[in-house]
């Protein structure tokens, strides 16, 4: 009887190492998406800032120069 509950305890510890592993797999999913979706949000604002510059520097030059203050 003894060997039995241990052998059913020992199942029961892998069982929880094993949920365990799966949180961590889960939880460096998450950073990972988390890190992807940084990167594309500071990708869309460079490209928007080029987009502004390149409007300021066209607008320059409709004017006839640079900034005159």
């Amino acid at each position: 009887m003894g060997r039995e509950r241990e052998r059913e305890r020992e199942r029961e510890r892998e069982r929880e190492r094993e949920r365990e592993r799966e949180r961590e797999r889960e939880e460096r999913e998450r950073e990972r998406e988390r890190k992807r979706e940084i990167e594309r949000v500071l990708e869309r604002e460079i490209v928007e800032e080029k987009e502004r510059g390149r409007g300021r520097e066209r607008g320059r030059e409709r004017e006839g120069g640079g900034k005159r203050e």
